[in-house]
């Protein structure tokens, strides 16, 4: 499947309509977001330390994995990644739900924008190379029938890349202002996953770094009852003020960085991620089907 494809099947969808550059369709996305969290994270993502690490270690693995596929970036919100992957002439797709985000991606100038969910596009079942979702299937209430509809859409032997919160016990107000159902660990993630016969490939942890920092100033006064935080999300805590802060910073980005370009196993962090693999029809076992 390719780029033409996609774009073949979609002008000949009554479902969708080309405004502009991006694809509309005419379901009504409700998603567990912010009204208005792409806006607010449009202003951090291109100098945020959290959004840079993050695209540098998935296009590890991106590349290593699924570097000549169709990607589809599912929930991508700005298409902060998508356009990442797309400047390292990866053929990225943005599938997002929010206007918002479809149009910052488009300022950003993102090619290959659908505003919509992935369950849009059921006329693909089965035919999707490699699908990404990142930070996205917290704000799922039923996780399970996410992850059914993201193994329904790829083919086999296609790939599946994800991100989560990691620990329940670093749940905190922010959480809960943006829209998270659930926090994972490396366990919960794999079990949700093999109950659709998903090989797994890597699982790891990553930001360890933030462990400790988002445990005693988060986590902690939300067990206490204390909200003396701003619901908005903080440039401070993106960017870095004090250069010895902002070194130590890049240095343990460039650790970990290192550390999954090896497919080494991190065994801490606030983020798990996760390489899955669509088995063969013949191999699947009793699950959800």
């Amino acid at each position: 499947m390719t780029i033409d494809d996609l774009e073949s099947f979609l002008s000949k969808n009554k479902e969708f309509k080309l405004d502009n550059g991006i694809w509309y369709s005419s379901s009504d996305n409700k998603l567990s977001y912010p009204e208005d969290g792409n806006d607010e994270c449009y202003g951090l993502e291109e100098t945020s330390f959290w959004f840079k690490h993050r695209n540098n270690c998935l296009k590890q693995v991106i590349t290593k994995y699924a570097g000549n596929s169709l990607f589809f970036d599912v929930g991508g919100g700005n298409g902060f990644t998508t356009k990442s992957l797309q400047e390292i002439s990866l053929s990225a797709v943005l599938i997002e739900p929010g206007k918002k985000g479809v149009l910052n991606a488009k300022e950003r100038n993102v090619k290959n924008i659908i505003c919509g969910n992935l369950s849009d596009l059921k006329g693909l079942r089965g035919k999707v190379p490699a699908i990404g979702t990142f930070d996205v299937i917290e704000h799922n209430e039923n996780d399970v029938d996410f992850v059914f509809n993201l193994y329904s859409m790829l083919k086999e032997k296609g790939y599946l890349f994800l991100t989560a919160p990691a620990f329940n016990f670093l749940l905190s107000d922010e959480d809960r202002t943006a829209g998270h159902y659930k926090r994972y660990n490396k366990k919960s993630i794999t079990k949700l996953l093999l109950r659709f016969n998903f090989e797994i490939i890597y699982c790891s942890y990553f930001f360890s770094f933030l462990l400790f920092p988002i445990f005693l100033m988060r986590a902690i006064p939300y067990r206490l009852g204390i909200t003396y935080r701003s619901k908005k999300i903080t440039k401070r805590e993106h960017q870095p003020k004090t250069g010895v802060i902002r070194n130590l910073v890049n240095i343990f980005c460039k650790l970990e960085l290192k550390q999954i370009s090896h497919n080494r196993i991190i065994p801490l962090g606030t983020s798990c991620l996760i390489v899955a693999k669509k088995k063969n029809i013949e191999n699947r076992s009793n699950g959800h089907f």
